[in-house]
């Protein structure tokens, strides 16, 4: 359902945003993967991101192609394999966030599309999906990042946020209730605003920094307050935003994801500074390189990548409310859980602040 021109005045035009669109498309494998780059592997949580892009930017066939390679792909437990090349399993393991992401991306669809076949065809795998990663819900609240495992990431557990009040909207409209799950999101979203100790130490990352406001735990005053904290750290003047603190290297995903954190609480005006400073990245055909090493202007990686387009169009989709899943982070009608306590997450003991 598109509300208005997808483009963003100044720094993107609709051509240039088809463009980037067919060049995702362009990657897309028979099977309906959408790897890294042509002959790149497939992970299950950039893969949904890039369907994401291809929804928003009217390629509605091959984003459906994407979701159907989701559906026959998961394994009985609900999970996908980390890493696929060309339909072999190059890495077995399951990342609770990967699993997660199927949630959100069907959510928009259904948003973008209005198809509510489309969202019963698909609860059946987003169901055994948030299933199976609430199964690595620690006692206090936290996911951890795989299943049997007490170590939890802060981006991983604050993208599951978003990923199960997604889940919990579609089981609304499938009139399936998930009770468990409105307990699971509570007690995750009071770990992520008051126990952020709780989670393996990843402060040099710019995802931990930007994360829980993009996720929709942090939002409001605290949420810019949060961004403010440290934006000399990561974020440099014309080019973009860091991917870590003590490396000169500009990511265009990690830009294009803090511009939507930052239009979710309400900075248009420092998301659209954003976006367009990103676009150094962009090559002739509509791609984007990975990133650049901003001390010697060199790229780095070498590669261009769909998953950074897809957040270039999903950004540029935010910031001009072309569609009816352009706030889907900012988390429009999303329900928020039940509210626990530290008596209730048993975090009672912890002597820790909220980051």
């Amino acid at each position: 359902m598109r509300r208005g021109e997808l483009a963003v005045p100044g720094i993107l035009t609709p051509s240039k945003i088809e463009q980037t669109a067919r060049s995702i498309a362009l990657a897309q494998e028979p099977s309906g993967a959408i790897p890294w780059f042509s002959g790149g592997h497939t992970d299950p949580w950039d893969h949904v991101e890039s369907a994401m892009a291809l929804s928003a930017a009217g390629l509605r066939a091959e984003a459906e192609g994407a979701y159907e390679w989701s559906r026959r792909t998961q394994r009985e437990n609900g999970s996908w394999p980390a890493k696929t090349r060309g339909g072999a399993v190059e890495d077995a393991s399951a990342d609770t966030n990967f699993c997660a992401y199927l949630a959100v991306g069907v959510w928009h669809h259904y948003l973008v599309t209005g198809d509510a076949a489309f969202l019963g065809s698909m609860w059946p795998s987003v169901r055994r999906a948030i299933d199976f990663v609430l199964e690595a819900q620690t006692e206090h609240g936290e996911i951890g990042w795989v299943r049997d495992s007490s170590s939890a990431l802060l981006t991983g557990s604050s993208s599951i946020h978003h990923s199960l009040r997604c889940a919990l909207a579609i089981a609304a409209m499938v009139d399936d209730p998930q009770p468990d799950w409105e307990v699971g999101l509570g007690r995750l979203a009071h770990v992520l605003r008051r126990h952020e100790d709780v989670f393996m130490d990843k402060r040099r990352y710019s995802m931990d920094w930007y994360y829980p406001v993009l996720g929709g735990a942090v939002r409001g005053e605290a949420g810019r307050a949060r961004l403010r904290q440290r934006w000399p750290e990561f974020v440099v003047d014309g080019l973009g935003a860091r991917c870590v603190d003590d490396e000169p290297w500009v990511t265009g995903a990690e830009t294009c994801e803090l511009a939507l954190s930052l239009e979710a609480v309400g900075e248009r005006a420092k998301a659209l500074d954003l976006l367009a400073a990103m676009q150094h990245l962009r090559e002739d055909d509509g791609s984007y390189w990975t990133g650049l090493v901003f001390a010697d202007g060199k790229r780095w990686p070498e590669e261009r990548t769909t998953w950074t387009g897809a957040a270039v169009i999903l950004a540029a989709d935010a910031l001009s409310g072309a569609t009816a899943g352009s706030g889907v982070f900012r988390g429009a009608g999303l329900p928020i859980g039940l509210p626990v306590t530290d008596a209730v997450c048993g975090c009672g003991d912890l002597s820790r602040v909220a980051g």
